[in-house]
């Protein structure tokens, strides 16, 4: 609620980038529930990128950050998310990297899924 993100819209961000597991780490070095780069926990005073609610709240933040970036486009700040808002000015839109793409559309199936179940 602090950063106006919808609490569906965060667990599915959580259930794609790191399955629900707050030790989750990637191969490139994301780390914890929202799969936070090193950079980008340290942008968002995040102290321990472990801990789930600091996690939490940095992943929240910075996603805030893409939404007002991006003008509220949910894809747009999705992908940004992932593959950094650099790219996604570059190509001026989503750009043409299948991970990202695919993060895209997992993240917006569960966050209708979370949402229709709410009801």
């Amino acid at each position: 609620a602090k950063f106006h993100i919808e609490a569906s819209l965060v667990k599915a961000m959580i259930t794609v980038e790191s399955n629900c597991n707050p030790s989750a780490k990637s191969r490139k070095g994301a780390q914890g529930l929202m799969q936070l780069m090193p950079g980008t926990a340290d942008a968002m005073d995040v102290e321990d990128p472990f801990d789930a609610k600091d996690n939490i709240h940095g992943g929240t933040r910075y996603l805030s950050l893409m939404l007002e970036r991006f003008k509220n486009d949910m894809r747009l700040a999705l992908a940004a998310y992932n593959a950094g808002p650099e790219r996604v000015a570059e190509y001026r839109g989503v750009p043409p990297y299948q991970e990202t793409r695919t993060f895209i559309d997992r993240v917006l199936s569960y966050y209708r899924h979370y949402n229709s179940s709410l009801k």
